[in-house]
């Protein structure tokens, strides 16, 4: 047998893993130790001093016992690390909410919060919770604009569905997106593919001096092209690929949309599709970073503005 440390497992040079569950949880082992980083990242650098709203400078904070708090030396304030936060008067222990975020960031098709619910020992509705503020407040998309050669193209999510009492069915909903080649992906749940519903996220998404590649869609054919150079393909005609002008990239993180979906969550309704939307996006964004995506999801959490 190999000379292997049982009670210090590693993960193999050949594991495509950059942060492991056996990491995770000797970096975080409990709900305290998950606080006191929270306190570190938001409060106290140096987990012992941070600027006292009461006293007006800085203070060295004490860890109260009683409550997930710590209190001024002086004065007696009290700071809360979770307080405007995604953990915001949550019942759910720190721990869990750490390892919500380890599986949602360590997978690459999704877990789906009935799954979550089984690993955690939740309610559904807590671990639909959970994820549902995951996705929308720490996987939120930014507005950093796409450049050099980007392809764009609108799909449809969802289905026709039987509706009670005789209701009309549902339609599908249309999904823009636009993906750099080689880079990052923007995707956002709009109205229709007209001009109206499209030019806006055109507009403040694609740099100047872009090169954008499309397919015959008549929106696309009629978008101003001062500022950036346009290139379509036609694919009635049966042609998808004319050089380098297609719109495979986009087309391939449209079927690990797709796909993840069906094969996950089986549906999602429309009201809550942009945030499985942002999901997907973070993801396929943050896929060749070199710091752990675990990690990269908790550097976005941030207390609310007043």
């Amino acid at each position: 047998m190999p000379p292997v440390d049982r009670n210090q497992p590693k993960r193999a040079s050949s594991s495509e893993s950059t942060y492991s569950v056996m990491e995770f949880m000797h970096q975080f082992p409990d709900d305290e130790t998950c606080l006191q980083w929270l306190w570190r990242r938001l409060d106290s650098t140096d987990g012992e001093h941070t600027h006292c709203p009461k006293c007006g400078e800085t203070r060295k904070f004490h860890r109260v016992a009683s409550r997930p708090s710590y209190s001024c030396d002086v004065c007696g304030h009290h700071i809360h690390p979770t307080a405007g936060t995604i953990f915001h008067k949550s019942s759910t222990s720190l721990h869990l909410w750490f390892y919500a975020i380890f599986l949602m960031s360590s997978t690459r098709c999704g877990i789906s919060a009935k799954q979550l619910e089984r690993e955690l020992g939740v309610t559904y509705k807590t671990a639909w919770r959970m994820f549902h503020l995951i996705r929308n407040m720490l996987m939120e998309q930014d507005d950093e604009p796409l450049s050099g050669d980007i392809e764009m193209d609108e799909t449809y999510v969802g289905g026709y569905r039987k509706s009670a009492k005789g209701r009309k069915p549902a339609p599908k909903s249309t999904v823009f997106g636009m993906v750099e080649r080689r880079g990052r992906v923007s995707a956002h749940v709009v109205a229709d593919a007209s001009m109206p519903s499209l030019y806006p996220y055109i507009g403040k998404t694609i740099a100047n001096g872009s090169r954008v590649f499309t397919d015959e869609h008549q929106t696309y054919m009629n978008m101003p092209k001062a500022r950036f150079a346009h290139e379509a393909v036609n694919h009635r005609s049966g042609v998808f690929v004319d050089g380098d002008v297609h719109t495979q990239t986009i087309d391939n993180f449209w079927s690990l949309v797709k796909n993840g979906i069906t094969g996950v969550y089986h549906n999602v309704s429309p009201q809550h599709l942009q945030g499985y939307l942002n999901e997907y996006v973070y993801r396929y964004n943050h896929r060749d970073d070199l710091t752990p995506m675990f990690f990269s999801v908790l550097g976005q959490i941030r207390r609310k503005s007043a």
